[in-house]
C-alpha cells in the first residue's frame, strides 16, 4: 500500500522520532509503514488521520488496477 506519510510528516518537518512519540509507537513501526513495509491496523490509520487533520483515504492509496 503507498502512502503520504513520509510528505506529510515532512511538511511539518516532524522525524520519524516525533510521529512516533506522538502515535506511541515506535521509530521502526514509522519507518516501516513509510516504506510500505507494514500496513497500519485501523485504529492506528485513525489516529495518523486525526493528527494530520485528513482522512485515511489522504494518506493510505490502494495499489493495482482496481485503484482506478
Amino acid at each position: 500500500m503507498n502512502n503520504r506519510l513520509k510528505v506529510l510528516r515532512a511538511e511539518r518537518n516532524w522525524s520519524q522520532a516525533d510521529l512516533a512519540q506522538k502515535l506511541e509507537v515506535s521509530r521502526q513501526s514509522v519507518n516501516a509503514i513509510e516504506t510500505g513495509k507494514f500496513d497500519p491496523s485501523l485504529p492506528l490509520a485513525f489516529r495518523l488521520a486525526k493528527l494530520f487533520g485528513t482522512t485515511i483515504e489522504a494518506i493510505f492509496l490502494e495499489e493495482g488496477p482496481e485503484s482506478g
